[in-house]
């Protein structure tokens, strides 16, 4: 909730920002963008480190960095130390998500896993709702600066709370050696993937940067490749990435992800510059969907329980396509309750989503490896959304000076396409588990031979073991 609700206060906090301290756009991009790129970075480099020393621990270390690193912005005298204490913000981050997750898998046991999850996709998603009102009231009668005092305590409370509170130490298996080499052909391959696909918006998919960039995340993932074959510790383990639960999970949720918040930054343009609604308008339209992410999230836990990761992933899936195709239909004439609706079905589906992947993943964890998975899996929850926002940017106009130029059925097309990327989905979905075999479906053990002198089912003296009975 901390790192959600830092990251959706801050959209409301950067104009105010740009204006007390003088700084340009580009500067204040890179207020989010630099938090990105060491979060996307360092995740699974952060649950490996985890695995290593103890979630407990990186936990600890994470929370207090992270409320150090808000608290210096507050006091920052210029936009860069906002930039540098952002970036260090995102090395705090990244070291505390992998932690959350791998702590919840060596508390809970298999059975309640699920609810678990369910209430942390629910939590998110309340901070990511209420961020730009709770930034909105701060920045207005307090300053921008409020935006990240207010992370301070809230930081301290955890970490007291982190150490109040023991979890069982993890199994170890195999060695946890750290491959430097590995991590750092790591990092630096995922934040120039991100660093390309942020700068789509602006500069396009044709253009001198984005290739150059697409080229060297190209030769960079070669080399990782050729590098962790040949590794005798690989940062990401051979039983991570030979589990194929793990696996579609995470590529189910980088093509949802795409999907989804592609077609929230293309319909937030089209709210806005095509019909003309003013934000407070776009923000009731688009409310449905945070109230059913909150509220899908605890039926979805008792979807993924009753019926398994494949069916759950689904039916998860099928809702975002459904909701993004609805999206595309909209226009002038669509009533407040067909927007709301179609929200509505892309939060739910999104809910599903999540909630299947993250629980999938955490409990098909090899053991002594829950923290690299949560990495892994905090990884494609970052780059599924870059690509997606890049695809629609590059598609249309949209995010341009002219965005309003960009005709709705050009929109339309965009909505579809980003669609199309969230049916690909399906496919690892369908690569899932099944639903767990209930008692039911268990076949009877064998009926236990009757002890010789009782007697049988016919009344006769029962034979000896390993006779047939005369009655068959």
């Amino acid at each position: 909730m901390l790192v959600a609700l830092d990251g959706t206060v801050l959209l409301v906090a950067q104009p105010n920002l740009q204006r007390d301290l003088g700084a340009s756009v580009a500067q204040v991009q890179w207020t989010s963008t630099g938090y990105l790129l060491a979060v996307a970075a360092l995740l699974v480099i952060a649950g490996r480190l985890g695995d290593r020393y103890g979630h407990r621990r990186l936990l600890f270390v994470g929370v207090l960095g992270f409320g150090a690193a808000s608290g210096g912005i507050a006091l920052a005298p210029g936009v860069g130390w906002v930039i540098g204490l952002r970036v260090a913000q995102g090395v705090f981050g990244a070291l505390l998500q992998p932690a959350t997750l791998a702590l919840l898998r060596l508390t809970y046991p298999a059975d309640r896993l699920g609810r678990a999850v369910a209430i942390r996709t629910s939590a998110i998603a309340v901070a990511a709702g209420a961020g730009p009102v709770l930034g909105g009231v701060l920045v207005a009668h307090l300053g921008w600066r409020a935006v990240f005092w207010i992370n301070a305590p809230v930081a301290l409370l955890i970490a007291a709370l982190t150490l109040a509170v023991r979890a069982p130490v993890p199994e170890r298996t195999g060695s946890q050696r750290l491959d430097l080499t590995g991590a750092a052909l790591l990092a630096i391959t995922l934040a120039v993937l991100v660093h390309t696909l942020a700068g789509v918006p602006a500069h396009g998919w044709t253009t001198a940067p984005t290739l150059l960039g697409l080229a060297a995340v190209a030769g960079l993932a070669a080399v990782l490749a050729a590098h962790e074959r040949r590794s005798a510790y690989p940062i990401v383990p051979r039983a991570v990435a030979r589990s194929v639960p793990v696996a579609a999970s995470m590529v189910m949720l980088l093509l949802t992800g795409a999907g989804m918040f592609g077609a929230l930054f293309t319909a937030t343009f089209y709210l806005q510059d095509v019909l003309r609604l003013d934000p407070l308008a776009c923000g009731l339209r688009v409310l449905p969907l945070t109230a059913f992410m909150v509220l899908g999230s605890p039926v979805a836990g008792i979807a993924l329980r009753r019926y398994g990761p494949r069916r759950s992933a689904i039916a998860g899936t099928t809702l975002v396509v459904l909701g993004i195709a609805g999206l595309s239909r909209l226009g002038p004439t669509s009533t407040w309750m067909a927007m709301g609706a179609t929200f509505a079905v892309l939060g739910a589906g999104w809910a599903t989503v999540m909630v299947t992947a993250t629980g999938t993943v955490v409990g098909d964890a090899p053991p002594g490896y829950a923290g690299v998975v949560g990495g892994l899996k905090q990884t494609a929850m970052n780059i599924g959304p870059a690509f997606g926002i890049a695809v629609a940017a590059g598609v249309t106009s949209v995010g341009s000076p002219d965005t309003a130029s960009a005709s709705a059925p050009a929109m339309g097309v965009t909505l579809l396409i980003l669609a199309g990327f969230a049916a690909l989905g399906l496919l690892p979905a369908s690569l899932l588990a099944p639903a767990r075999t209930t008692e039911r479906e268990l076949p009877r053990p064998p009926r236990p031979a009757p002890a010789h002198g009782t007697k049988d089912r016919c009344g006769e003296p029962a034979p000896p073991v390993g006779d047939a009975s005369r009655c068959g």
